[in-house]
């Protein structure tokens, strides 16, 4: 969860630059889920956001065709993990393979099951 807001509140940061807003103003951000971010933006969560905003839902879709093409680029380099059926999702064979096998270095280790 930690490394979750702390993304989050990097990936604002990053973009509040790209935009070179100088003071800011007319920036409002909308997060999905229930998390408290340190922001000096006005901010709001909305919990199941993405079926509440256009916005979300397509960053959500982004986010996720994203993720799954880095899985497939991963899934070349540790073709033993699977990453191209499951998506890195702890599915029961991906779950299985860790335990086997262990974790590669790709794996983030606070996660439950590394």
């Amino acid at each position: 969860m930690e490394a979750t807001r702390l993304s989050m509140q990097q990936a604002v940061a990053s973009l509040v630059r790209k935009l070179g807003a100088v003071n800011n103003k007319g920036i409002y951000v909308i997060v999905d889920g229930n998390m408290s971010l340190d922001l000096v933006l006005p901010y709001r969560s909305i919990i199941k956001g993405d079926t509440k905003s256009k916005s979300i839902a397509a960053a959500s879709i982004l986010a996720k065709v994203t993720r799954d093409r880095i899985m497939l680029k991963y899934d070349k380099l540790y073709p033993e993990y699977g990453f191209a059926r499951h998506k890195g999702y702890p599915t029961r064979e991906h779950r299985d393979i860790l335990k086997k096998i262990g974790p590669s270095r790709i794996h983030r280790k606070s996660f439950a099951g590394v």
